[in-house]
């Protein structure tokens, strides 16, 4: 196979295309494995038998529970180990998102998100309001991995902007059903200042989430509560 990896070195603005050759062993192979694989050559070279520098990637759980390994996997946000080699043809072309500024290599910047949640301050400061029958609306927006694939595709999300996309709008859907009216009023502010008031409802992002979020479910929900005051009852 034929492993494209656009890179960037740390500190430079300027990206270069590298090429590798790759000979997979079974259909089971991830990305994330091909990575792993060719860092542990004893000397990486490329295509062209120029000797490379270890690639550049972040991966932690390797099970798509931690979102780490994001990144464009022939032009399309996805998780590295998750992609399958198989479902491609001869070639794969990874690069960063292109969204978030670049570190190094396949590794981007996306601190964005977490400051994002504290702006918006998805926390809970007094008890909880505890409902069985709100538990599975929390439980599907807890599986937001935070991996910023969302992001990657949606066109009204810009570092530059207040607009938070999904991966704010998950959080406080998580946490909008358990709140009394007090907390309720202060945090369906933020939820249209971050949220409501950025989204196109252009939903590029339903089928692009790694975890099957039922996203325009979420929102429906969420809008319903802070933008609409329809309050859920028990």
């Amino acid at each position: 196979m034929r492993i494209e990896i656009l890179r960037r070195k740390k500190g430079e603005k300027d990206s270069y295309l590298q090429v590798f050759e790759y000979e997979k062993t079974t259909d089971d192979e991830t990305v994330l494995s091909v990575l792993n694989n060719l860092n542990l050559r004893e000397e990486l070279k490329d295509i062209n038998g120029e000797k490379a520098e270890k690639i550049v990637f972040k991966s932690s759980c390797g099970q798509k529970k931690c979102g780490s390994c994001a990144m464009l996997i022939n032009g399309r946000p996805g998780l590295a180990c998750a992609s399958r080699i198989s479902q491609y043809s001869d070639t794969i072309r990874l690069e960063p998102l292109k969204k978030f500024p670049v570190i190094e290599d396949l590794v981007v910047d996306r601190s964005i998100m977490e400051e994002n949640l504290k702006q918006m301050k998805v926390f809970f400061e007094d008890k909880a309001i505890i409902s069985e029958k709100r538990n599975q609306v929390s439980y599907e927006a807890s599986r937001c991995l935070q991996c910023g694939c969302c992001l990657e595709v949606c066109p009204n999300f810009s570092v530059d902007n207040n607009f938070t996309g999904m991966a704010g709008a998950m959080p406080m859907s998580r946490i909008i059903n358990e709140l009394d009216k007090k907390q309720l009023k202060e945090i369906s502010k933020a939820y249209n200042k971050f949220v409501y008031n950025g989204c196109g409802k252009s939903l590029s992002c339903v089928d692009i989430c790694p975890a099957k979020i039922k996203i325009e479910d979420m929102l429906v929900n969420s809008n319903a509560i802070a933008v609409w005051k329809r309050y859920l009852k028990d």
